[in-house]
């Protein structure tokens, strides 16, 4: 990793605590300025570190741009869910190319795919009943495709074999699973700080991962 990159991300990481503190104590103003600021941050790391594998780190920084987007989408006072969950499973299959483009073999393939199908389908089968026990029938299809490319997204870090990416996708997972148990199931007190935290680990774990 660059200066350049050990700087961004630092200060990323910088922007991304403000971020929580700014969510634990719900100053609006401070979170939706920090939210996608931390993501650009993570993004400008990924483009000036050197990384194992520059296609990589391509489709990782178009990732990282969809995240930005999906990040603004979420923090809108009108509800554009559906345009932040479509952002973000760009986001996921960027990701997934990505990783496809590392360094995968058919044995991390398979067990990768065991793990997450045995974690992804009760998770799914969970927040579809939600869903229709809520009357939100009409996001059961987005949701389950959404869960579909994320799942795709681990079982490809897996696949991939790095320690620091394959956290980071599980992260992105646990996030996205939380924000779901929060808006389907049932809200806790603790749940936006946990899906900012687990989020923004997320990010760092993918971006350190290219290198």
């Amino acid at each position: 990793m660059s200066d350049t990159s050990s700087v961004l991300l630092g200060v990323a990481l910088a922007i991304a605590a403000l971020d929580w503190v700014a969510v634990a104590r719900r100053l609006r103003a401070l979170e939706y300025a920090c939210k996608p600021a931390a993501a650009l941050a993570f993004l400008a790391t990924a483009a000036t570190l050197d990384p194992a594998s520059s296609t990589a780190r391509a489709w990782f920084c178009a990732a990282l741009a969809a995240c930005v987007l999906g990040d603004v989408f979420l923090m809108l006072p009108t509800d554009a869910f559906i345009a932040g969950l479509a952002s973000f499973a760009v986001a996921q299959i960027c990701f997934t190319v990505g990783f496809a483009n590392q360094d995968p073999t058919p044995l991390r393939l398979v067990i990768g795919l065991i793990g997450v199908v045995v974690v992804a389908l009760p998770l799914a089968a969970r927040f579809v009943r939600a869903l229709r026990a809520g009357g939100d029938r009409a996001l059961v299809p987005p949701v389950v495709a959404y869960i579909t490319v994320i799942a795709a997204m681990v079982v490809s870090a897996v696949a991939g074999g790095d320690a620091w990416g394959i956290a980071g996708a599980v992260l992105f997972l646990v996030s996205d699973s939380l924000i779901a148990e929060n808006r389907f199931v049932a809200a806790r007190s603790w749940g936006p700080l946990a899906v900012i935290v687990t989020y923004h680990l997320a990010l760092a774990g993918l971006v350190v991962g290219l290198v």
